[in-house]
């Protein structure tokens, strides 16, 4: 498994052969702490076999991080992270061995904010140094923190981080995922460590489109990841259908990001994930990254709202788009069933050019008809479609 590190422009990710990284996330915050190593093999083999390429997992379980495993070990003696247990994490090296063989990237979270009282000031280097020193040499692994997004945790992080990059040398990438939402890890972009974004939106998915957006134009550029929105499911009283799933994975991707799916179960019954690893969504988001990564040079998309010329709408039902850099292609998506109006000149509509539309849910491609090569055009959502793609490619040769 090849570590990956930020591409040159600053805007996605690449392996350690220059090749570009489709990250397409998956939260799986359990994975060490309320499964077996054999349970959490299948889990990352499933996720792999569906196209996720990164898992997010707290590297202590949601809560505090004091509570004992599946094996009945408990993180650290004595409710101490000076004094990791080493039984506990013999189980996270069996899981990320397993990622590691599966060519999946490892985000774990060293700290969150409800583990203040524990993980301090005084003891954060020491622990964090530990943990990457134990795993300097695990290739597939970013590190991230989970601290409030809010000044009074950044010395805190900041000891974290400078203990990661003691243990391991600095190999290893780091970001923070800020909790609660919505918020971002912005609010420390300068930060030199910080190697690029993560945001939540969670429960506030019509905030995807923006929050991604405002992050994309920040200087100096980093790439940008939407971490943790609407999980796919029932949740407090509410069911995110596949539909809200699709939406926020396309608001990310053409927004110029990069997406991280969850479903409900991961963290409130993680031990019947066998009646939740294929749900409807994460297939979805599966056929999301086929789709953007059929398109030439899909790693240096521009995300170009001025495409449209009507009915871009926004919050919860915003229609996006983007293009290629060199004109080889622009990707519409419907976020809804409606009707837009589409500037052909911005989209290189014309001779050479075909028109086509996509299924979200299959893939499937569709003539558009013929489309004049100028001016302004319509185009409606397919009948009985929920959302749809419209991609605009430039034919070999064209």
């Amino acid at each position: 498994m090849a570590a990956i590190r930020v591409s040159p422009n600053g805007r996605c990710f690449v392996d350690d052969q220059g090749k570009p990284f489709f990250w397409l996330g998956d939260t799986q915050w359990e994975l060490f702490h309320a499964f077996t190593a054999e349970d959490a093999g299948t889990v990352l083999k499933r996720r792999k076999e569906q196209g996720f390429t990164a898992i997010q997992v707290m590297i202590t379980g949601v809560g505090e991080g004091k509570l004992p495993n599946v094996a009945g070990e408990r993180p650290w003696l004595g409710d101490d992270p000076s004094t990791p247990n080493e039984a506990y994490f013999r189980n996270v090296d069996r899981v990320v061995e397993a990622a590691c063989k599966l060519g999946l990237i490892l985000v774990p979270g060293v700290f969150h904010q409800v583990q203040r009282a524990s993980i301090t000031v005084d003891n954060a280097r020491r622990y964090a140094r530990w943990l990457a020193e134990r795993y300097a040499d695990v290739p597939n692994i970013v590190w991230t923190t989970y601290p409030e997004a809010k000044e009074e945790y950044v010395p805190v992080v900041r000891e974290v981080v400078a203990g990661l990059q003691e243990g391991d040398g600095g190999t290893h990438l780091i970001t923070l995922h800020p909790d609660p939402s919505p918020a971002s890890s912005s609010f420390i972009h300068d930060e030199e460590w910080l190697d690029f974004n993560m945001i939540q939106p969670w429960q506030r998915p019509d905030l995807v489109y923006s929050m991604v957006s405002a992050d994309y134009a920040r200087s100096p550029v980093k790439p940008v990841v939407m971490a943790e929105a609407s999980y796919e499911g029932a949740r407090y009283g509410k069911v995110n259908t596949p539909l809200l799933i699709r939406q926020q994975a396309y608001w990310s991707y053409l927004a110029g990001g990069h997406h991280t799916y969850g479903n409900g179960g991961n963290c409130d019954s993680p031990a019947t994930w066998r009646s939740w690893i294929d749900s409807p969504g994460a297939a979805h988001v599966g056929v999301c990254r086929q789709i953007l990564t059929g398109l030439r040079e899909w790693w240096d998309l521009i995300p170009d709202q001025s495409i449209f010329a009507a009915g871009e709408s926004e919050g919860a039902t915003v229609n996006v788009a983007a293009r290629c850099p060199k004109g080889g292609w622009a990707l519409v998506y419907l976020s809804s069933s409606t009707t837009v109006s589409v500037r052909l000149d911005r989209v290189g509509a014309g001779s050479g050019m075909t028109i086509r539309w996509i299924d979200p849910i299959t893939g499937t491609r569709t003539e558009a008809g013929s489309i004049p090569g100028t001016g302004v055009a319509s185009f409606s959502t397919p009948a009985g479609w929920e959302d749809a793609l419209l991609l605009f490619e430039r034919r070999p040769g064209g």
